[in-house]
């Protein structure tokens, strides 16, 4: 007998029989996935060094000004 169990309507989804889980066997929208996750983190990084970026102009051009 087969560990997983076909769900209906949904041609990439298996139900597994002794967790329980439902498992997605679509390996393209899986690495669709993974790829739109490290672009999310590139972006984060990215606007993180562009904040501080901004703060270090800040301080500078408080510094311009105080002088």
């Amino acid at each position: 007998m087969t560990k997983f169990i076909k769900v209906k309507d949904h041609p990439y989804l298996y139900r597994d029989r002794d967790t329980g889980a439902i498992i997605n066997r679509d390996s393209i929208a899986y690495e669709k996935r993974i790829r739109k996750i490290e672009s999310d983190k590139i972006k984060k990084e990215e606007i993180e060094n562009l904040k501080n970026e901004i703060e270090e102009l800040k301080s500078l051009v408080n510094q311009i000004l105080n002088k």
